[in-house]
């Protein structure tokens, strides 16, 4: 007797066309996923505003800046960046490479890094913020894209790549609970993008089409990984994530930056973060933790580049099976490759049966 192969119950490895990875998937260990620790819901109890906030309006920062007293958003140079603009000239030896320069070699990198608080308000996070403020948060960014592209192009500064993105939640590595996020501007592209870049090149030559573009189709098509769809935009569980609520948010057309964006698209957009994030609030009733981030085309992009970016956002949400049981990679994941024991289709189906309009804590 033969049987057919059955990806729910048989260990399977997944390709990510995006990374060139393989993630290994062992669903027979997690029939049933949502069996577990259960946590009792917990309403955010954090004030509206923090006098000890460095990011509250009319706050001391550690720089000894005083924040403005804002209603929106608010963008200001990070007092303490990862990068840095007028640097010393690092210069390289050309010619043969002795061992030591084969092995150790060094790139500088300049730029500059920003904090975007997303609301004046202490105690929001985007799932809890109008939908306006949300639009708000998305204008900011664009504003902030076109203003580094202009310094760029205008000024000469060396900026190349804008990474915009979001740490949300202690589990996560955030220090300040205030809604915020970062964007970081460098001279180089960083190597997850690249990456990305390369694999869209190579899929364009081999397929003659867009790789994100013909992915959105699929899964347009099957709808079993499918969690959220709007006019411009849908959220999926990707067939090869890795983190077990990973999600992937891609435009419809292609859409290369943040500039593209007609005033719907941003509504859009905004809506569709909104709704993602209720639902992973929902999901195990606590303020869900991820990191997340807008990947879109360089600053002052080629025709080339333009041509290859896809305008897309990753969510990587550490939690497994409740609000404090998290998802490691750890062992065989360092040692070998990335492994999951929840399906894409299951973890997908889990949020489609979430409530994404109405926040848990508006019910306790």
């Amino acid at each position: 007797m033969t049987l057919d192969f059955d990806l729910t119950d048989n260990s399977h490895r997944r390709y990510n066309p995006l990374t060139d990875s393989w993630v290994l998937v062992s669903p027979h260990r997690a029939k049933r996923p949502w069996l577990g620790q259960k946590e009792t819901a917990s309403r955010p109890n954090e004030p509206e505003f923090d006098e000890k906030c460095y990011l509250c309006p009319g706050n001391q920062r550690a720089s000894g800046e005083i924040n403005p007293q804002y209603s929106s958003t608010l963008i200001f140079p990070n007092d303490f960046p990862a990068v840095k603009l007028n640097q010393p000239e690092l210069k390289n030896s050309g010619g043969s490479k002795s061992l030591k320069e084969r092995f150790m070699k060094v790139q500088s990198v300049e730029g500059n890094c920003y904090v975007i608080c997303f609301s004046p308000k202490h105690n929001l996070t985007l799932p809890l913020m109008p939908l306006g403020d949300v639009v708000n948060v998305v204008e900011a960014w664009t504003q902030l894209y076109l203003k580094l592209e202009s310094e760029a192009k205008v000024e000469g500064k060396p900026y190349k790549y804008l990474q915009i993105f979001e740490n949300k939640g202690t589990a996560m590595g955030c220090s300040n609970l205030h809604p915020h996020g970062q964007a970081w501007c460098l001279s180089t592209i960083p190597n997850e993008v690249e990456n990305e870049f390369k694999a869209f090149a190579k899929y364009s030559d081999q397929h003659s089409s867009c790789l994100l573009g013909d992915y959105v189709a699929l899964e347009l098509e099957e709808r079993e990984r499918l969690v959220l769809e709007n006019d411009s935009f849908i959220v999926v569980v990707p067939y090869w994530a890795v983190w077990p609520f990973e999600t992937l948010l891609i435009s419809k057309k292609q859409l290369h930056s943040l500039t593209d964006f007609s005033d719907k698209e941003k509504r859009d957009l905004a809506t569709i973060l909104k709704t993602l994030t209720i639902k992973y609030d929902n999901l195990f009733e606590t303020s869900f933790p991820y990191s997340m981030g807008l990947h879109q085309a360089p600053l002052n992009a080629t025709q080339e580049e333009k041509d290859t970016a896809w305008f897309h956002m990753h969510f990587y949400p550490p939690l497994l099976r409740s609000a404090t049981v998290r998802k490691f990679l750890v062992g065989f994941e360092l040692l070998g490759e990335p492994q999951r024991d929840l399906t894409a289709e299951q973890a997908a189906k889990r949020l489609v049966d979430l409530e994404g309009n109405t926040h848990y804590t508006e019910k306790l």
